[in-house]
Formats: structure tokens, C-alpha cells, sequence
């Protein structure tokens, strides 16, 4: 048998580099839909995830002679913007010591809290080696660009012992998911519940019929009638409420996925007299659902429950689904029967002090949030055994 090609490190400043084919060779379901050549190609050519709004591109890819083997989408940060892993204190902490925080690099999706494959390596090619390979090449880049170090957010929890491996540290996050346990219909579900939790999730329920609203999901071909603008002003009607709410999308990623990457794409609209009042942008993975972005231009009690939880949910256990992931926050997530799950990142500070500071952080934070596991799943309000 001949001897395999060494690999060859190539850190490319835009996913237009790499043939979508051969990016999308190597993505795998603990991939999809984000990890997608076309979904980030639709953050970059949007005017999204660009320098100019702090998001440098800088992709790992590593290739045996003309093929690709393994890649994972990375970017030089000047801040932390739509990362959705807070590491603000430790810049903070960092600046007040003398240190610089700033420029890092990221291996993520921008603007993306779910957790799915960060590395992306093709069959046949030995999974645990390229996925130490590019974190090494990845440390090695940092260092030669002086950078503070290197963060991998919402990796899978399959990842991890390789990232320990490579000397990273494992920070735990939480997120509230719904798990499919083999419902049949909504009712089903709604069982699970204590008696007085049941019947106030049914009286939310029914507001929309009361209210004359309509709730449905577009997907597919019914997307064509879907317009881009729409959802990209209920997108800002929502970021725009809050003082640290910043438009990260612009109106051109919406055109684009709607026109480019349909088949993951899904529409939940609210109509009122075949009026909109309301929307949620979401996306679609095989057995997943991914809660991403709700609007409305009209408030209505529990309408925000409605769109964005009860009929997905409820079109989740029609469909058959494994799981539905809402987005990230919103402990009123936890009382309507989605459950805290572990998310992850890991981080690798260069400078020593810096690195051991934040590792006795993370032990403090593992603590808590193992700790508090236990009552926030009691506050389901799931019966005993249920």
C-alpha cells in the first residue's frame, strides 16, 4: 500500500474559497444545517459575518494534495459580539492586569448558539487525528499572529476529549430543549404535566383561536411567497426593543437563504384577518428543529408562546422529530416543558496568568451549574416519574 499524503494547512479568508461540494463532502448530521457551505457562504456574502462588522474570516482547511479532508469555520475576533459564550469579565479581567484580550480566534458559527460538529473531517480519514490537527494548527496561528488565544464554541460533547487533549479548557453552558419521548399527538405531551401546569399551558393554547389568530408552518416550495423584507423586519422588531440588542443580519442573509438554502428553511406565521401579526425563522436539520429568529407587529397575550414553542412542538410530534432546540435564554422555556440540556466551548488562553485565572473560573462555574441541574429540571413541572 502506498503512503498517504502529509496534509497541508490552508486558513482561507472567505468559504468562497472551498468548493461548496467538496466542503459539503465532509458534513456529516452533527453538522447540519449550519456547518453547511451554503449557510455560511450566505453570512459572508450577505454583508453578515464580514470584517466590516467584526467578523474576519479566517477558515482551518487541511488537504491531502487537491482534496479536502477536514475543515472547521473559524474567524479573528476584535470583540465578542454574537458569540453567545460571555467571556466579557474575562476581557475585562485581562485589560485591568495590562493584558490584551483582543484580536482571538474563534471556531464557531457566527451569530449561532447550537452545538454541532466544529470540525468537519471526510470518510475514511481518521476523525480524532484531523480534529487535532487543525486545533494544533489553530494554536500555531495564534501564536504567530499574537493573538490572546483560541475559543471553540458549542462544540459536541463527542469533541470534547480531543480539545482536552489538546489543552483546552471545558466551559459548561445551558440550554432549554424539548426532547421527543415518543409522543403520538400533543396531548400526549401536555400528560407529562402536573394538573395545574397542564391547564395553564392549555388556556395559552387556546389564545390564538380566541384572539382570531391563525398559527401555520410554511416550508418548501410554499416558501416562494414568503417575502425576505418581512422577515427581516420582524427579525429587527424584536432585536430592536432591547438597549443591547444589535442587528448582527442584514436584509440581503434572509433573501439569500430563502432563495439558496430553502430546504432547511422554515416560516411560522401568525395571521389575524389574514393579517401578519407575527412570525419565527426558523431551521430545519434532519430530526432537528432550530429556533432562530421571532418577530411581531402586534402584541397579543401568549402569542410569543404560541409561534415560537406550542406549534412547533406540536408540529414536531406530527412530524416525528427527535428534538427541538428554541434558541438560546428564556428561563419561561423551562415551565413549558423543555428541559436544561449541557452546552459547551473550550478555551485556550496563550498567557499563562490569564489561562490559569479563567481555568479557576470554570471550576467555580462547573460547580454551579451541575449543581443547579437537579431544580431546574424540577421546575418543568413535570409529574414525579413522568
Amino acid at each position: 500500500m502506498s503512503t498517504p499524503l502529509p496534509t497541508t494547512l490552508r486558513i482561507l479568508p472567505s468559504i468562497t474559497e472551498v468548493p461548496r461540494a467538496a466542503w459539503d463532502a465532509l458534513v456529516d448530521e452533527a453538522g447540519v444545517p449550519f456547518l453547511e457551505w451554503t449557510f455560511l457562504a450566505c453570512l459572508e456574502e450577505s454583508g453578515s459575518a464580514v470584517p466590516e462588522r467584526g467578523w474576519h474570516p479566517r477558515h482551518l482547511t487541511l488537504w491531502r494534495g487537491s482534496r479536502l479532508v477536514a475543515a472547521a469555520p473559524a474567524y479573528l475576533k476584535h470583540d465578542s459580539h454574537g458569540e453567545f459564550v460571555f467571556d466579557g469579565p474575562w476581557a475585562t479581567a485581562a485589560e485591568r492586569a495590562g493584558l490584551r484580550y483582543y484580536p482571538k480566534l474563534v471556531v464557531t458559527v457566527p451569530f449561532t448558539p447550537a452545538a454541532g460538529r466544529r470540525v468537519l473531517v471526510a470518510p475514511g480519514e481518521d476523525r480524532r487525528a484531523r480534529e487535532a490537527e487543525l486545533y494544533a494548527a489553530a494554536q500555531e496561528y495564534a501564536r504567530a499572529e499574537s493573538l490572546s488565544g483560541v475559543h471553540v464554541l458549542f462544540p459536541t460533547a463527542e469533541e470534547l476529549p480531543v480539545l482536552q487533549e489538546q489543552g483546552f479548557a471545558v466551559r459548561l453552558g445551558l440550554q432549554y430543549q424539548w426532547r421527543n419521548e415518543g409522543y403520538h399527538t400533543l396531548e400526549d405531551f401536555l400528560a407529562r404535566f402536573h394538573s395545574k401546569r397542564r391547564n395553564q399551558l392549555r388556556r395559552e393554547l387556546r389564545a390564538p383561536a380566541e384572539q382570531g389568530i391563525e398559527v401555520r408552518t410554511l416550508r418548501g416550495d410554499a416558501l416562494a411567497d414568503v417575502d425576505a423584507d418581512t422577515v427581516w423586519r420582524l427579525y429587527v422588531s424584536t432585536v430592536d426593543k432591547y438597549p443591547w440588542g444589535m442587528r448582527f443580519l442584514t436584509p440581503d442573509f434572509f433573501a439569500r437563504m430563502l432563495a439558496r438554502f430553502r430546504h432547511r428553511c422554515e416560516w411560522v406565521e401568525a395571521r389575524r384577518e389574514g393579517r401578519l401579526v407575527a412570525g419565527a425563522f426558523n431551521l430545519a436539520g434532519p430530526g432537528v428543529l432550530y429556533g432562530r429568529y421571532w418577530g411581531c407587529f402586534e402584541e397579543h397575550p401568549f402569542l410569543h408562546f404560541n409561534v415560537c414553542l406550542y406549534h412547533p412542538v406540536e408540529q414536531g410530534i406530527a412530524r416525528g422529530l427527535k428534538r427541538f432546540e428554541p434558541g438560546h435564554g428564556g428561563e419561561h422555556k423551562l415551565t413549558r416543558g423543555f428541559e436544561p440540556h449541557l452546552t459547551y466551548s473550550a478555551h485556550l488562553l496563550l498567557h499563562p496568568g490569564l489561562d490559569r485565572a479563567v481555568r479557576g473560573f470554570l471550576a467555580h462555574e462547573r460547580a454551579a451549574v451541575e449543581g443547579g441541574l437537579p431544580q431546574w429540571r424540577a421546575e418543568t413541572g413535570f409529574k414525579e416519574g413522568a
